[in-house]
């Protein structure tokens, strides 16, 4: 960690959980599981205690900061410092550069940890969040016995204390996703059509078959919407086409499983192209590019998170 402050382009979203609706939180997660299994969720924290000295959080990966007492000013891209004066969550979904200074007098204690969610390979998940999320702890009593426990770990020498903590960590981002989307702050993108009664049949569809070829009116009928209604009202919700999204969602798992180290050939079956040249064509076009140069940048020291 080295201090480097840069501009802020986005702003933060403060949650307000009141008139969560358990119900929607329930469904609305069974339908994120295509997405949870896409990627690789992992944490690793890297430090707990007392915020002592002005810290950059540089790292292209996404970050997670719980603050379970006292007062920080907090700088995102350069922006004027912003503080952070009650026990909060600082949730950031994917690479954003971000800085912590301590105010004098103020005994901070903080738990900080590197997370993927999957912005690597270009998850739907990851790159439909905000960039940061401010969430206030009195309104996450339902994480409140897992930030307990989170901070008895890493403040006593116990075996295996950096998995327990790590492990701890991955838990916990998926109570922060049940909360984010219970909290209906999520309108817009896949959680804008995955809430909506009707697109959501037709998105778990596509996240459940990636290699089952799809066509709009197939999918029309899925939603149970005429095929002009249903390319609208999925534009509209979501911001692209559906078959653009299809072929996004496509390339992201693709993504995923060649990281896995799965086979080209077999990569092109599993997400609907009937050869190897297909996948390329489209990969190269989607993701920058060929598919096995994609895999050899893995190894570079630049790419790797």
């Amino acid at each position: 960690m080295f201090v480097r402050f840069v501009r802020w382009r986005h702003h933060a979203i403060l949650l307000n959980t009141e008139g969560i609706d358990c119900l929607t939180e329930s469904i609305v997660m069974d339908q994120l599981a295509p997405l949870l299994r896409q990627i690789t969720l992992s944490a690793q924290s890297f430090f707990s205690g007392e915020l002592c000295q002005l810290v950059s959080f540089d790292k292209e990966v996404g970050h997670v900061h719980i603050l379970r007492s006292g007062k920080i000013a907090m700088t995102v891209r350069n922006g004027e410092p912003q503080i952070i004066d009650k026990p909060s969550v600082l949730f950031f979904p994917r690479f954003c550069q971000h800085g912590f200074i301590p105010i004098e007098g103020q005994n901070s204690e903080l738990l900080c940890a590197y997370i993927d969610l999957g912005a690597q390979v270009d998850s739907p998940l990851a790159l439909s969040l905000p960039e940061m999320m401010i969430l206030p702890m009195d309104e996450l009593s339902p994480v409140k016995h897992t930030v307990e426990m989170l901070f008895k770990e890493a403040f006593e020498d116990a075996f295996g204390r950096q998995a327990a903590i790590d492990s701890l960590i991955e838990y916990f981002l998926i109570q922060i996703l049940r909360h984010v989307v219970a909290a209906g702050q999520l309108q817009g993108g896949i959680f804008g059509a995955l809430s909506d009664s009707r697109l959501k049949h037709a998105v778990s569809a596509m996240h459940e078959r990636p290699g089952h070829p799809w066509t709009l009116d197939e999918l029309a009928d899925v939603a149970g919407m005429s095929r002009a209604r249903f390319a609208v009202n999925f534009r509209e919700t979501v911001g692209v086409t559906p078959l653009d999204y299809l072929t996004g969602w496509r390339m992201s798992v693709a993504q995923n499983l060649l990281k896995q180290g799965r086979p080209i050939k077999s990569v092109a079956a599993a997400v609907g192209y009937q050869s190897q040249a297909a996948l390329a064509r489209v990969f190269a076009r989607r993701v920058g590019s060929a598919p096995a140069n994609w895999i050899k940048q893995l190894t570079e020291p630049s790419f790797r998170q």
